[in-house]
Order: C-alpha cells, then structure tokens, then sequence
C-alpha cells in the first residue's frame, strides 16, 4: 500500500513510510493514542502574503489548496471542543489575518472562554486599520486569553531574510512594535536551521528583544519557541515502537495525542479534521468530519483514534524534533 504523499528525495528514504502498521525494517510503527482534547487547531486557509523558502505548508500568496473559513463553519466544532474540556483554540494559515472572517473567528473562540492563539507574521494583513480595530476590540473584552505568536526565524535581518524574502524583517519589527506597544501578550517562533546552539539562539534573541524594549523572555521556551527544520534534505529515519524507549519519548509527549487541526479544502463539501497542523493535503490522514468521528477513526493511518506514526513529519518534527506546535 503505497500512501506516500510528500516526494522523498534520498533514495535511501524511497521504501519508507508506506505502510502504516510495518516500516521498512519490518517492525511494528509507533503508534500514538488519543489521550485528551487540549488544543484544537483550524487553518484558516493557505494564502499568505509572502512565500517562504521553506514554509511547512507551502502557504504562498497562490496556493489556495485550503480556503477561508468562517465563524459559522467552525462554530459546530467549538461546541464540541468545548464539551470535551478543550484548554486552547490555535488559528494557522496561510496568514490568518488576510481570512476576511478572522476576528470574528477569534470571537467565536474567546466568547467561550478558550485560551485562543493566532499564528501571524505580523505584516500589512495584521496592520490594516480594519484589522487592527478588532485586535483591540478583542484585546480590551479578552485580553487575558488572547496571544499571538508572530513568526521571526532568526534574530538577525540577513537569515530571517534568506527565509522570508527581502523587506521582511522591517515589516515584522513594525508590527511587533504595534503588538507590543499596545500590550497584547506575544510570543516568537523561531527556526533551528542555522547551524547555531539553542543557547546562542536564545542569547541571540535576547539581546534583539532587548534593544528594541520588547517584554519577551528569550529563556522561556512558551514565549520563545524555537521550531525544528523539514527541508527534505536529509534522511529522515522511520519511528518504529522501540523507538519510544530508544529515544526517551513517550507517545503522549507527541502533538496528536492532544490536538487535532480542522481544515477546508478547495472545492470540498465538509471540513475535515486531521491530526496535526503538519498534514493538511493527506486524505488518507482525515479523520471525519467532527471531533466525534475523529476519536473513533479506524482502518489506514488510524486504529480508534490512535495515529500511525507514517509520515515524515511525524519523525523529523514531532519525535526527532522535539516540536509540538501547541
């Protein structure tokens, strides 16, 4: 059974992550199982205003492979979070702040009393007038449960440039300032590609956000978070169950043990929920079209809810990696 959805470029890799119950090596694949709903996920579409070198999902100011959703669409799916005893609601794109339904979307999230975190560059979406009114709408009703983590991939111009693109860094800083100086609770997420030690990268960090006088502890991983890279470049080892002890893991460490990502994809009838913000384009990895047909999914990449570990990204990000979008 051939489920491969991202092209492995080692040819070494070519016979991996094809079964979901064996890997190539013939033994049983770790599995993660269900423990609880803390974070619900939603993408609120794949368009972005910039195209990074290397973006997770390949959001680009073209790819609308996932489209805008609304308040009215995700409300059935916060009830249910919201009887499942969820914590958190995290909005990724794309760039959440060009959907046109994003601070209602917020809204819908906040009025239910869910800590609520939106993913943002922090660029000219997040700055229109428009947008900025609703942020401190929001922020005057539901401070308090309101963060925005803004994407800054390196604390230097130059490489968070060479990820980003040209004129990237200014824009950022611009809106960092206006987050900052009207005191929403912020957070960074940076990259771990550039051959530097997470200390000299936290050091790093520190004395940006010292000179600009940003209230952000570089020390603390909630408030900096510092993500693994998946260039593809490299070979990416498959995750069988001995792995957990191998590696000193344990499955309900993994992202998809407590959270779960909604999307909508161009031209589909229904949302679907996925196990991870990393695997929005693998039909093979929908798990329904409800958080209550999602505890139960079974056959292929699932066994009652429980994830096969058969992807690449579920190695590299999640167990190699240490990362956990939450």
């Amino acid at each position: 059974m051939n489920i491969q959805t991202h092209p492995i470029p080692r040819a070494d890799d070519a016979a991996k992550f094809r079964d979901p119950d064996t890997t190539a090596a013939g033994e049983p694949r770790a599995i993660v199982p269900f423990e609880r709903l803390e974070t619900l996920w939603i993408n609120t579409g794949t368009l972005c205003n910039i195209t990074c070198r290397n973006c997770y999902i390949e959001s680009s100011p073209a790819n609308d492979r996932l489209v805008y959703v609304t308040a009215t669409e995700i409300a059935p799916l916060l009830d249910e979070a919201e009887a499942e005893g969820a914590r958190e609601i995290g909005f990724t794109g794309g760039e959440p702040f060009l959907n046109p339904d994003m601070i209602a979307l917020a809204e819908a999230s906040l009025a239910r009393g869910f800590a609520t975190l939106i993913l943002t560059n922090a660029m000219q979406p997040m700055l229109r007038a428009r947008v900025k009114k609703g942020l401190l709408d929001l922020q005057s009703s539901h401070g308090e449960k309101l963060t925005l983590r803004v994407s800054l991939d390196h604390h230097t111009k130059a490489l968070h440039e060479a990820e980003r693109g040209q004129r990237t860094w200014s824009k950022a800083l611009d809106g960092l300032d206006w987050l900052l100086g009207n005191k929403f609770r912020v957070t960074i997420a940076g990259r771990t590609c550039w051959g530097e030690s997470e200390a000299e990268a936290r050091a790093g960090y520190a004395a940006l956000f010292s000179a600009n006088n940003w209230a952000i502890d570089a020390a603390d991983a909630a408030q900096l978070v510092l993500f693994p890279e998946m260039d593809g470049r490299h070979h990416v080892p498959e995750v069988s169950a001995r792995c957990w002890d191998k590696f000193g893991k344990r499955p309900e460490e993994m992202m998809c043990a407590t959270s779960r990502m909604v999307v909508k994809r161009k031209g589909a009838e229904s949302l679907a929920v996925v196990p991870c913000t990393l695997l929005p384009y693998a039909p093979e990895f929908d798990m329904g079209a409800t958080l209550a047909a999602a505890r139960t999914a079974d056959g292929g990449m699932f066994a009652g809810g429980a994830v096969k570990l058969c992807h690449p990204h579920c190695s590299k990000f999640c167990v190699l990696g240490g990362g956990s979008c939450s």
